[in-house]
Order: structure tokens, then sequence, then C-alpha cells
């Protein structure tokens, strides 16, 4: 791999160079990039717009059979740059072997592998070979936010329960077969104003709620835990209430973030969540509380018997020698989202870089990273449609 000419280093550093912060500059410009590229390739391409002008793009190379089709699927966004770049976020450096801006390990040079790989097999079929399979890429917009672009990409049949999926997020060189459920919770506590010096003729929203977060903290806690995702967790994120110091607060409103593993699901937090209301409710008379779900993904378990992880793990092994450790992805991606919505079995991410990474100043991702990716994707598609 240390002498290969690799088309998606080329490919990492142009991606990095196009500003597609959500939000911000969004997916426009470097959707079009990419549209223009696979249109270069002479094969079937897409682009639908999902949100105002911001596009998903899907290109098609048909195979002599149609599915299960092996779909890559990568999202165009990042999230901003915020402070404390040392160089620039835009740059696509190239320092010690690394290429360094926003997006670089997640997950443009991811991007950049698939697209590099869906071209080898185009110029393929284009010299005469037919694919047995159906190759698919497709680039959503809006991952990083509420992922309506995988949303839309199965919403508009781009991919099925049938399609073997694979994303591009940065992995560290493992397989991630699974994923932690994402419910997400918003917490509404009223309660009665007073003066501070005579608390007892209010009720203290503020103090309510933390009542609540503490019961949930504490029941999150003794969930059961998943021998491949390990625990639940959750994360208070935002939290506002009150007036000024000296007034016992009537209102007070909380975020929650739950990250939720087998057996525990959304209807578990739900339990939760209601009886730490009630148990509030007792500790501070006179306040009322309520809640919505503002989020549900489903967890994703992993499925040892699953054809596409098989087909994974041969090309790496054929590429880097030795087999791919297999574990779970900690946040949640596009093909959990086909996995959670369809039900498949077939949903996976392997890309380039290391998430720990990922939505930090001075982001970087290893060139080598970068070369071993466009080579097990290749092999990969090689495998499945040659």
């Amino acid at each position: 791999m240390d002498n290969h000419n690799s088309d998606a280093m080329e490919l990492t550093m142009n991606l990095v160079r196009i500003d597609s912060t959500d939000p911000g500059a969004y997916e426009g410009e470097i959707g079009e990039f990419i549209f223009q590229y696979l249109k270069g390739l002479d094969v079937p391409v897409i682009k639908k717009e999902v949100l105002p002008g911001r596009f998903n793009v899907m290109a098609r190379l048909e195979g002599e059979k149609q599915t299960p089709a092996l779909v890559y699927i990568c999202h165009m966004d990042t999230v901003t740059t915020g402070e404390g770049w040392t160089v620039s976020p835009f740059g696509a450096e190239v320092i010690k072997g690394r290429i360094y801006g926003r997006g670089a390990c997640d997950m443009k040079s991811g991007l950049a592998c698939a697209l590099s790989a869906f071209t080898t097999m185009a110029l393929k079929a284009r010299n005469g070979q037919k694919p047995k399979r159906t190759l698919v890429f497709i680039g959503t917009v809006d991952e990083e936010d509420f992922m309506r672009g995988a949303e839309a990409a199965i919403a508009d049949g781009w991919v099925t329960k049938d399609c073997w999926v694979l994303d591009t997020e940065p992995t560290g060189g493992q397989i991630e077969v699974a994923h932690k459920g994402r419910t997400w919770f918003e917490i509404a506590v009223k309660g009665i104003t007073a003066h501070a010096s005579t608390p007892w003729k209010g009720a203290d929203a503020i103090a309510a709620m933390a009542e609540i977060i503490s019961f949930i903290r504490r029941r999150i806690a003794s969930c059961p835990v998943h021998p491949d995702l390990g625990a639940s967790t959750v994360t208070f994120g935002q939290i506002e209430g009150g007036y000024r110091p000296y007034v016992v607060p009537d209102s007070c409103r909380v975020w929650i973030d739950m990250r939720l593993v087998p057996p525990t699901d959304t209807t578990s937090a739900v339990t939760i969540v209601e009886d730490a209301i009630a148990a509030a409710i007792q500790e501070i008379p006179g306040i009322t509380a309520s809640y919505q779900i503002t989020g549900n993904r489903p967890y994703v378990e992993k499925d040892e018997q699953s054809p596409l992880l098989k087909a994974l793990s041969e090309a790496c092994e054929k590429v880097t020698g030795e087999p791919a450790a297999i574990s779970f992805f900690p946040g949640y991606t596009d093909t959990a989202v086909i996995a959670g919505t369809l039900g498949s079995h077939n949903c996976m991410s392997y890309g380039p870089g290391d998430l720990e990474l990922a939505h930090k100043p001075d982001e970087y991702v290893p060139c080598e990273d970068i070369l071993r990716c466009e080579e097990v994707l290749t092999q990969l598609a090689e495998n499945l449609l040659f």
C-alpha cells in the first residue's frame, strides 16, 4: 500500500477543501462536486432535494442481479469548525503522513474511498466486464443533525431491506456491526413562583427537575449491561429555567439524550421518565410535569450470520493480512437508521480514521488509513461484483 497511487487521497483533499458544515455552508457545493464527478463515469446519477438547496446523490452500476445490491452510503456534511485550530480547517494540509481539516476523518476520507471503489468498478464495467451484482453509491445530507438524508434515501427506494449497506464512518480498522439505540426526551416542569424568602409559598420547578434528573441517572445506571454494546447511558445536554436567584422558579425544561442497549428500549425509558416525574411530584408538592419524545432510534444488534459481515471480513483479511476486529459503533450512523427502519441485518460501518478525532479542532486522518480502506472497499466490491 505504501506505493499505491491513490485516487482516494486526492479526492479526500479535494473534499476537505469544500466547506460543507452543518449548520453553515451545508452540502450544496460538495453535492454538486460529487454529482459531476459521478456523471463522468457514464453511469446513471440522480440528485434529489431533501431540504432547500440540499440534495442526496445516488449513482447506480447495474449488475446481472438487482438484489441484494451492495450499497456504499456516505454523508456529505460535517459539524461546524469551532475554535482552537492550528491549521486551516479547509486547507487539507498533509503533515507527517496525515491529512488535516474539518471532515478529514468524519467522513470525507471514507467518502473518497467509496467514490474511488465505485469508480474502479464502473471502469471495469465500461471495459466490457458485466457486474454480477448491482453497486450503488449514495451521498446523504443532514447526517450530523436529524439524519433526514438517510430517511429520504429509504423513502425514495434507493435502499431497501434486501440491500447490503456499508457506511464509511471512521472505525479505526474495525468492522462495526451494532449500535446503541438513541432516544431523546424533552421534559418540562411547571411550578409556582414565590419570593425566595418564603419558598414554602411556591413550588420550585428547578428543585423538582433536579429530583427527576437524579432519579433518571440512577435508573439508567441500574439497567442491564449488554455483552457487545455495553451499558446504557444518559446525558442531560441542555437545561433552562428560573428568572432570578431570589425568585422561586415556576418553570424548568431539560433535554435528554439516552443511548440504550438491549433489553432497555424506548418503552422502558418512558417508564423511567414517568416514574421520575411521579417521584418529583411527591417530593415537591405543587409542581406538574410533562414530557415528549423528540427522537427515537432503535438499537441494532450484531448478526453473526450476516453475509455482508462475512464478505467484508474476507476483504479486510486479504488486504491487511489479518482479520479485522468486530465491534460496535458508539454513535448513530446512516446505516443504523436503515437497519433500524427496515430491520436489515446487513448494515455496518468500516472506514478510515479514528472517531476520537471527529468534531475536534485539528481533525486529521492518517494517509495509511485511507489507502487501507480504499483497497478494502475496492476488494469487497471486486469480490461481490466480478
